[in-house]
């Protein structure tokens, strides 16, 4: 358990209603300063008013509201009276009114919350989440980034017991460099991609054994073999390794190799794989989405997850920017394909005496369409997570992103 969740665990009642109101003034100031910011939309379609029910999202119901349903911060009526405007329930009445000639979402009319009887509040009562976590939570909570230089002595599984290729829940793996406690839990996690710099452009590649820790020469000359592997051809900087939890093992037996007892997990375990502590990130009950001013210039989708070709909606891919570009969870990008390379055929028709004489020179590149909004989810040093939200078109590899606003 982290000191922060300790910290939590210690708060008395009186201390959780202060924070409580504190980050109630913080929402209402966002989103003050949100509505303020920017132009909103509504839909000319938009219904008088939507019961919310079970399965709903703010998202989804704000599509139902607004031309572009990720500016639903600026326009949810922050009522003293109601204490968190965000906390929507399956059951409430949402409005659209005009407050001071601007538009506004208010629940139940912006009534105070009805209190509940106490045999009425001992029935758990769910708030309708910003966005969708179920499509995404096996992605959100079995992926993490790890910068270069952090896991060449990480524990690793050496082999499995009886010498078993891969072992599965309740079979015994044997692993090296293994220092804890028995009876502990631990993450075992496989690297899956890696992030490089491929002069001057951010890419992904698959994990293989010409990744940093096995590069040395000594061991791997150039031969002609090697040589015609990209990754010893370009010997590109890593600019971080992406593992995914594959499992969980309980320490069981200390020594080299130590033994773990394998809990269960969504693969099997074989040699090679990594140890590492269990990720104890959770992803956030408030994602606010909200533009990031300006979008840094070269910004784009480096990798999809769960597609090959093209991804769309509840999908997930990764961008080239993280923490340290500013990007940060809740920054909602616009995806744009960028537009294609052609000969103006028009004026020099491929064949023509034209085309002969400029000698394929005159080109013209087409605007860039718009694919969709993604919204950030989890973010990484360099690399950050996001999920396709509403669109046009399916979302590749080398998107562009621009500012939520622009759609055309």
């Amino acid at each position: 358990m982290t000191a922060s969740v300790k910290m939590a665990g210690c708060l008395l009642y009186g201390e959780r209603n202060v924070i409580k109101k504190i980050i109630h003034l913080i929402l209402v100031a966002m989103l003050a300063g949100t509505a303020m910011a920017q132009d909103v939309s509504v839909r000319a379609d938009h219904p008088d008013e939507y019961i919310v029910v079970k399965g709903d999202t703010l998202w989804d119901i704000s599509g139902k509201f607004l031309e572009q349903p990720w500016q639903w911060p600026a326009i949810w009526h922050a009522n003293p009276q109601i204490e968190n405007p965000h906390l929507i329930y399956p059951g409430d009445r949402i409005s659209l009114v005009y407050i001071d000639g601007q538009p506004r979402l208010v629940v139940n009319g912006g009534k105070p919350t009805v209190r509940l009887s106490p045999e009425a509040r001992k029935l758990p009562r769910e708030a309708i989440p910003p966005i969708d976590w179920s499509a995404i939570e096996h992605f959100v909570t079995n992926v993490r980034v790890l910068m270069p230089g952090t896991f060449s002595d990480l524990p690793y599984v050496v082999a499995n017991e009886s010498e078993r290729h891969l072992a599965t829940e309740k079979d015994l793996t044997y692993v090296r460099g293994m220092e804890g406690r028995i009876g502990e839990e631990f993450a075992i996690v496989r690297e899956r991609h890696i992030y490089y710099d491929d002069n001057g452009v951010m890419d992904r590649g698959n994990a293989h054994r010409y990744a940093e820790h096995y590069r040395a020469e000594d061991e791997y000359p150039d031969d002609i073999w090697n040589a015609t592997l990209s990754w010893r051809r370009k010997d590109p900087p890593v600019l971080g390794y992406e593992f995914w939890d594959i499992a969980v093992g309980r320490l069981v037996k200390e020594g080299d190799p130590a033994i773990l007892e394998i809990q269960g997990g969504r693969t099997e375990v074989k040699e090679g794989d990594y140890v590492l502590p269990i990720d104890d990130h959770v992803y956030p009950d408030q994602l606010l989405p909200h533009a990031m001013n300006p979008v840094p210039d070269g910004m784009e989708v480096i990798a999809l997850t769960q597609a090959r070709y093209g991804a769309g909606h509840y999908q997930v891919v990764a961008i080239n920017a993280g923490k340290n570009q500013g990007v940060e969870p809740g920054h909602v990008f616009s995806a744009f394909r960028p537009g294609k390379r052609i000969q103006d055929e028009v004026k020099y028709p491929t064949g023509s005496w034209a085309d002969e004489k400029t000698l394929n020179g005159d080109k013209v590149t087409l605007p860039a369409q718009y694919s969709a909004h993604i919204l950030v989810f989890r973010v990484f040093d360099e690399v950050s997570y996001a999920m396709i939200m509403n669109g046009k078109r399916p979302v590749r590899e080398r998107d562009i992103l621009k500012h939520p606003d622009e759609t055309i």
